[in-house]
């Protein structure tokens, strides 16, 4: 039976210093990608990446580029490797950018620049937070939001799992809605160390600067299907990306949604691609029966290259 593979790519918070190095040492795919980045973007994304600091790294306006960076160097060395054409892509928010770059949305120019300017929109807005929610019991969520909307604006910023949410809004309405679902038996509230209130209402007047911006971008068609963020739907048309990256900057990410979506289309194997396995654990806990490969090393690409080059030699 032929496999339907999926390759998704990492949000902000998968980045550490470090991420790519071995990549970009040992081939000349990952290395080109690199190269090409630090002169598109005027700016050394491999030393950030590579060297740091961390609180360097950390800075919205650093870590977006440098995360799509090393996502997409970690692609092409594998594609450099081994032909694989996705059945679908979807990114966790930022990494959206890579899969829209993997399905020929956008070329490698295009995507830096794309990301940049949304870092720096995103980087510029302070003000609210932002907080995930562990294994919140059923309807608690519902509940604790419209409740603590009565002490300012709060909702959700990540569908992650049917374990995780992350909530989103005014600092005290986040506050008071993890108080409530503590109270109401949720696993963990944890604070995030996020500069605003990323996917929230807070966004929109830089998701409508990013609308202009996006207008005058070269997109085209996708030759993959993208599951997208702000719907969870299978999306192709350059129109229809152009309208949903602006939304996507301050609209919830459905990323449960969209893996559901992908397993309903017959994906059985999730490739993650990119710093970090922060979304195969995701995968397992939306879908167990799901096979998740993760490349974020020349080990791990080698560990994966390995694996895949005997299951679809018996599929």
């Amino acid at each position: 039976m032929t496999k339907k593979i999926a390759f998704v790519f990492p949000g902000q918070g998968s980045q550490s210093v470090g991420m790519g190095k071995d990549l970009y040492e040992n081939f000349d795919a990952a290395k080109n990608v690199f190269d090409t980045a630090d002169k598109v973007l005027e700016k050394s994304i491999t030393t950030i990446c590579f060297e740091g600091p961390d609180e360097d790294l950390k800075q919205t306006v650093n870590t977006q580029p440098s995360i799509v960076t090393m996502s997409i160097a970690a692609l092409e060395a594998f594609r450099s490797q081994l032909n694989i054409e996705p059945f679908a892509t979807a990114g966790h928010s930022l990494g959206e950018y890579c899969a829209m770059y993997c399905s020929g949305v956008m070329d490698l120019e295009t995507t830096l620049k794309a990301i940049q300017k949304r870092a720096d929109l995103m980087g510029a807005t302070k003000g609210g937070t932002m907080a995930a929610i562990l294994n919140a019991p059923e309807g608690s969520l519902e509940n604790a939001l419209k409740e603590a909307s009565s002490v300012g604006y709060v909702d959700v910023a990540n569908y992650n799992s049917p374990a995780q949410v992350v909530i989103t809004g005014d600092e005290d309405a986040v506050t008071k809605a993890g108080e409530l679902l503590s109270a109401a038996g949720a696993r963990r509230v944890v604070p995030l160390a996020v500069s605003g209130a990323f996917h929230s209402r807070f966004m929109e007047d830089a998701g409508h600067e990013f609308a202009d911006f996006v207008s005058g971008l070269n997109l085209k068609d996708a030759q993959i299907p993208v599951f997208t963020n702000v719907d969870a739907e299978s999306t192709t048309s350059a129109d229809d990306f152009r309208a949903k990256m602006p939304r996507q900057i301050y609209s919830s990410v459905y990323w449960t949604q969209a893996i559901e979506n992908m397993v309903n289309e017959g994906v059985d194997t999730i490739i993650e691609i990119g710093p970090g396995k922060v979304l195969a654990g995701l995968v397992k806990k939306i879908n167990p029966s799901i096979k998740t490969y993760n490349i974020y090393d020349k080990e791990s690409l080698e560990n994966t290259l390995s694996t895949l080059k005997k299951e679809l030699a018996l599929a």
